[in-house]
C-alpha cells in the first residue's frame, strides 16, 4: 500500500504521461502555469533539508523536462525562484481575469484542457508563465539568491560618470536569456508549438532608473542610480490588453494531413519578412476561437453561483441567466484614528450589503 505523499507523487507522474500519450496535439508542456501537472504539489516553500544537493530534489518535484531540470540544478536558487514565479504568475492572471467569465481558473483539469487547445486563454497563460519567470529571476539576481548572476551592469560605462551609478540593479539581461533557454523552441515543423513560442516572449519586462540623491538637507550633490523593474501588475495589465486585442493566425497547409506550413495573418494584416512562419507583432497570437465558458465543462466551471456587481458585470457574467440576490449584515473597522504614539483606534460599524451570484 503506498503511503500519502508517494502516491499523490505516482499519480502526478500517471497523469503526466496520459496526457502526453492522449493529447491530440503537440503541446508545449513547459513550465509553471503550462504544465501539465496540478499547481497543488508545487511547495510553496522549498523544505529545508541539509543534503548539499537538496537543490535537486527541489527541481525534481517541480516536474520539468529534462533540459529545464538541468538547468535548475545548475544554480541552487533556480528551483526557489521557479516556485515564486508560478505563484506571482497565477496570482496576476486571477487578478486581471477576476471580473471575467473565465477568471483564470487552473484547477489541473481544467488547465490541462486549455493548453490542449490554441485559444486566446492559452495564449495568455504562456506569456504570463514566461514574463513572471523573467521578473522573479531578474529580482532574484539583483537580491544575491543566484550563483550564476549578480547585480545588473551599468550602461554605457565609458561615458558615464562614476559616482551616478552605483546601486544594485536587477538583472533583465541574463534573465531574458535564461529564459528564452529554458523554455526553449521545439521542432519548427510544429505549429502550435511555433505558436507557444511565440506568445512565451511577446512581452519584454519594463524597465525603470530609479536614482536615491544624497547630500547635505536634501541636496543632489551625490546621485546613486540603477535600473529596476517595473512592477509585475504593469505586465500583468500590458498583457491582458494583449489577449484583449489578440490576432487569430492559420496554417496554409493541411494539418490534418500532418503538414504544417507557415502561419498566415488574419485578412488585412501584414505578414513578416525574412522567411519567419509568424507576423513579426508583440501582440499575442492564438489558432482557436475561444468557448464562451459560461456552462460547466472541459474548460472551466462555468459562472452558475460565481459573484457579480450588479452595474457592472451581471449580465455579462451570468450569460443573461440572470442573478440572485442576497442581504446580509457585515461589522468591519471603521472611524479609524492614530492614537499617541503607536497604535491605531478604531470603531467597529455594523451595515447590510447585498450579494449578487449568477444563477445556474
Amino acid at each position: 500500500m503506498l503511503d500519502g505523499p508517494l502516491l499523490a507523487r505516482w499519480l502526478a507522474v500517471a497523469f503526466a504521461l496520459t496526457l502526453l500519450l492522449a493529447a491530440l496535439r503537440p503541446s508545449a508542456a513547459y513550465f509553471g502555469l503550462t504544465g501539465s501537472e496540478p499547481l497543488t504539489i508545487l511547495p510553496l516553500t522549498l523544505e529545508p533539508e541539509a543534503a548539499v544537493q537538496a537543490h535537486y530534489k527541489a527541481c525534481d518535484r517541480l516536474k520539468l523536462e529534462r533540459k529545464q531540470r538541468r538547468m535548475c540544478r545548475r544554480d541552487p536558487g533556480v528551483a526557489e525562484t521557479l516556485v515564486e514565479a508560478v505563484s506571482m504568475s497565477a496570482l496576476e492572471c486571477q487578478y486581471q481575469f477576476r471580473f471575467e467569465r473565465w477568471n483564470c481558473t487552473l484547477e489541473g483539469r481544467y488547465r490541462a484542457s486549455l493548453l490542449k487547445r490554441g485559444f486566446k486563454e492559452t495564449a495568455f497563460l504562456y506569456a504570463i508563465s514566461s514574463a513572471g519567470l523573467t521578473h522573479a529571476l531578474a529580482k532574484a539576481c539583483s537580491a544575491g539568491r543566484m550563483e550564476r548572476c549578480t547585480c545588473d551592469e551599468a550602461p554605457d560605462l565609458e561615458n558615464r560618470e562614476a559616482w551616478q551609478w552605483g546601486g544594485c540593479g536587477d538583472n533583465l539581461k541574463y534573465s531574458s536569456k535564461f529564459v528564452k533557454e529554458f523554455l526553449g523552441r521545439r521542432s519548427s515543423k510544429d505549429l502550435r508549438a511555433r505558436v507557444d513560442f511565440h506568445n512565451n516572449l511577446v512581452i519584454k519586462a519594463g524597465v525603470e532608473t530609479t536614482c536615491k540623491c544624497h547630500g547635505v538637507s536634501g541636496s543632489c550633490t551625490v546621485r546613486t542610480c540603477w535600473r529596476q523593474l517595473a512592477p509585475f501588475h504593469e505586465v500583468g495589465k500590458r498583457l491582458k490588453y494583449k489577449y484583449e486585442t489578440a490576432l487569430k493566425v492559420g496554417s496554409t497547409t493541411n494539418e490534418a494531413a500532418g503538414e504544417a506550413g507557415a502561419i498566415s495573418p488574419p485578412r488585412g494584416r501584414a505578414s513578416g519578412t525574412g522567411g519567419d512562419p509568424l507576423p513579426h507583432t508583440p501582440e499575442l497570437v492564438h489558432l482557436d476561437d475561444s468557448p464562451s465558458f459560461c456552462l460547466a465543462g472541459r474548460f472551466s466551471p462555468g459562472t452558475a453561483g460565481r459573484r457579480c456587481h450588479r452595474e457592472k458585470n451581471c449580465e455579462s457574467i451570468c450569460c443573461g441567466r440572470g442573478h440572485n440576490t442576497q442581504s446580509r449584515v457585515v461589522t468591519r473597522p471603521c472611524q479609524c484614528q492614530v492614537r499617541w504614539c503607536c497604535y491605531v483606534e478604531c470603531r467597529q460599524c455594523t451595515q447590510r450589503e447585498e450579494v449578487y451570484t449568477c444563477k445556474g
